[in-house]
């Protein structure tokens, strides 16, 4: 089960931007073996901490504009986004617990 929604170029400023809620974006591709170990995390945040944060997955290769524009040059990456601007970045694929220390913050609230 997932509350994570995939979102486009055209959609991330409503999706993510203008979001009255806090926002962790997965940029992910399909050929990425570490995207796929992350996914099931994050989808289990999504749904553990819903009332907290939405969840969105960027596909990079299908959306290269927003990829470009945050500077994603290595994938996993997954940003928090507060208020349209981006509070955290983490690199790479981390366990569930990494992201509940690393933004506890934000999950606790």
């Amino acid at each position: 089960m997932s509350n994570a929604r995939v979102v486009s170029d055209s959609q991330f400023t409503d999706e993510v931007l203008l979001s009255e809620k806090p926002v962790i974006v997965d940029f992910w591709a399909e050929w990425c073996g570490p995207c796929r170990k992350l996914g099931p995390i994050l989808d289990d945040i999504s749904v553990e901490y819903s009332d907290q944060v939405d969840v969105v997955k960027v596909n990079v290769d299908d959306n290269p504009n927003i990829a470009a524009e945050y500077g994603i040059t290595s994938i996993p990456a997954v940003y928090l986004f507060e208020r349209g601007k981006v509070t955290g970045t983490v690199i790479g694929a981390r366990p569930k617990q990494y992201f509940e220390k690393e933004w506890s913050e934000v999950l606790a609230k």
